[in-house]
């Protein structure tokens, strides 16, 4: 088994990195990757002086600091109410419905968001006309401020249940018997949740939140792409893939979208080792 698995990382993982060299060639497909003509950093100084760039840094390191802030926390807070619930039908019916989001695609998740905040016969714009908290019908989808609230809600809803496995099954490794004695102390459920749950499960939590930093400039595609398809939204929803999309590969300017591409990746190789040495004196480290 250990072959055939080596065999798949170096086919599938390693072999395609060859296609990094674009970034410091102008590649023509027709001419491959040994008659292209060298040109050094030529692309990822065209991208440093682009005029977007600054914009396109922003929204990438804003919105992923938007879904870190509120989407990290979501799954632990949901898996910790979880676990106070004692009847396991209405437990289980509750990640059921909480798991599901997860397995629908984006392009299914966005058609209800859309259709959701529609001005034609929208469920929200409906309920806020019926409280008269608005007079007119609002295109959130259309005004730049909503754009990010309605891109961590929709992410956060869509992921929450099914990220909170982990840590479900981190707490149910706990002990019970410090459960016991902390009751026998007097101790509440909520201080027996910051003193014993949340301690016990904080090497998971370390851990994920590791991953995370490293993932940060991964804002997101397919969510931004449909959500944030009308153009007016471009200036607070083009980030670093949808720009790598929209410039690069639609317009064929493959060496210019490896290149931005690449220097993503050295960033967020850098940032999972600086939040790897961050952790290290907690002791719950990656490496």
């Amino acid at each position: 088994m250990v072959v055939p698995a080596l065999l798949f990382i170096i086919v599938f993982s390693y072999v395609p990195m060859y296609g990094v060299l674009m970034a410091f060639q102008d590649y023509n497909m027709f001419k491959g990757f040994l008659a292209s003509p060298w040109v050094g950093f030529k692309h990822f100084e065209m991208f440093f002086h682009a005029p977007e760039f600054w914009k396109i840094i922003r929204n990438t390191v804003v919105i992923s600091l938007l879904k870190l802030l509120v989407g990290f926390p979501a799954p632990i807070i949901l898996a910790l109410m979880l676990n106070e619930i004692r009847s396991r039908v209405f437990k289980r019916t509750i990640q059921t419905i909480s798991y599901l989001p997860h397995f629908l695609s984006w392009v299914i998740v966005s058609g209800f968001v859309v259709s959701l905040l529609s001005t034609d016969n929208g469920s929200l714009n409906i309920a806020l006309m019926k409280l008269n908290l608005i007079e007119a019908p609002i295109n959130f989808l259309s005004l730049p401020e909503y754009f990010w609230t309605i891109l961590v809600t929709t992410g956060v809803w869509k992921e929450i249940g099914f990220a909170s496995i982990v840590y479900l099954a981190a707490i149910a490794g706990v002990n019970p018997q410090l459960y016991e004695a902390a009751a026998m102390d007097g101790a509440s459920r909520l201080r027996q949740i910051f003193s014993i749950t949340i301690p016990s499960i904080m090497p998971v939590i370390i851990v994920f939140m590791i991953l995370a930093i490293g993932n940060l400039l991964n804002a997101g595609f397919d969510d931004i792409l449909l959500l944030g398809a009308n153009p007016v939204l471009r200036d607070v929803g083009d980030v670093i893939d949808t720009y790598v999309y929209r410039v690069g590969i639609q317009n064929s300017r493959y060496s210019y979208a490896t290149a931005v591409g690449l220097f993503k990746a050295l960033i967020s190789v850098g940032l999972l080792a600086a939040a790897n040495y961050a952790a290290r004196k907690s002791g719950n480290s990656l490496w």
